[in-house]
């Protein structure tokens, strides 16, 4: 079993009770990269059982760049399983070793910008069938926390993005078919599990990145801005080299963008230690799929790129996925 730093225990890694607010979530979410093959993905399913549904989504990134995606509001009656349109988690092992599985049809996106019209992208591009079998084993530790309580009033829920939510780095193994061709997959990726009202319009912005360097390093930075002006920001992140776990206590990121000002391209990352060493970390976007989620007349943009970091003398891959609240 792994190291578990936070107020957690190992089942927490299984299914929660559901909660009474509406918009209760439990999600679990997975990404993988394989460094030989410069090929990688991610994928989701969000339970909002008191709306009816599950957010579920596959996402791929091919060598050549074209990405393999998917989504769907798939509809649930229950919070008892992370399972809906043919994408399923399962714990073999709490806190060591998880199995995800996929098999349905995904759109081929020769241009992955094309997702920034979701309609006309699902219209106008082939579609492939794709299965993936997945084993997940932990090379990190399980960090994170929990809340003492996940119900809040209503005010509070309109708020809120979880209440709870750890992170662990993992080594991925398995199979990839895409219309019948088989890919061995061998790479390194991570985890998170979030429970607790959530909105993705509850905050402002944020930027998550998640770096893979192999079985011995790995990390993530996070910075969340929750208002506009910039009052409620947190900035911060781990480093990962094996169980151990060395905080990041302060990140700043900057990003260049194409044109239309949303789309990032790379990003530079200046990084402090809680040992007070400064790290800077740059990244290469090398395939970004656009995507949004709406909520009344709210839309929120999320963009979702493949990334090759370098941290000092190592090279890596993993994602840079930045929120956007936007007219």
């Amino acid at each position: 079993m792994a190291k578990i730093i936070g107020n957690l225990e190992p089942q927490d890694d299984y299914m929660h009770e559901l909660g009474p607010e509406e918009n209760f979530n439990e999600s679990a979410y997975y990404n993988f990269f394989d460094s030989k093959q410069s090929m990688g993905g991610w994928f989701r399913l969000g339970n909002r059982a008191n709306e009816g549904y599950a957010e579920m989504t596959v996402c791929l990134y091919l060598p050549d760049g074209r990405v393999l995606f998917t989504f769907r509001r798939a509809p649930i009656t229950s919070n008892d399983a992370f399972d809906a349109n043919g994408l399923r988690f399962e714990v073999e092992e709490p806190t060591q070793r998880h199995r995800t599985t996929f098999e349905g049809s995904v759109v081929e996106l020769a241009e992955p910008r094309d997702m920034a019209d979701p309609r006309r992208a699902f219209k106008d591009n082939p579609k492939k069938r794709v299965s993936f079998d997945l084993v997940h084993e932990a090379v990190g530790p399980l960090y994170g926390s929990k809340a003492e309580k996940t119900a809040e009033p209503d005010r509070d829920a309109e708020k809120s993005f979880a209440k709870a939510h750890f992170e662990q780095h993992m080594h991925v193994t398995g199979s990839l078919h895409i219309d019948g061709e088989e890919i061995g997959i061998d790479g390194y990726g991570l985890r998170d599990h979030s429970w607790g009202p959530r909105y993705w319009q509850a905050i402002h912005s944020y930027e998550w990145l998640t770096l893979n360097f192999g079985p011995d390093l790995g990390g993530m930075v996070s910075v969340i801005q929750r208002d506009p002006e910039g009052k409620e920001r947190s900035a911060g992140g781990v480093l990962i080299r094996g169980m151990e776990m060395e905080r990041i206590v302060d990140a700043t990121i900057e990003a260049e963008y194409e044109d239309n000002g949303l789309y990032h391209k790379s990003v530079t990352a200046h990084l402090k230690t809680e040992k007070g060493e400064e790290l800077t970390l740059t990244g290469r976007v090398d395939s970004f799929i656009p995507l949004r989620n709406r909520r009344e007349d709210m839309v929120t943009h999320i963009g979702e790129g493949m990334t090759t970091w370098t941290l000092g003398d190592r090279t890596g891959h993993g994602l840079s996925e930045f929120l956007r609240q936007v007219e």
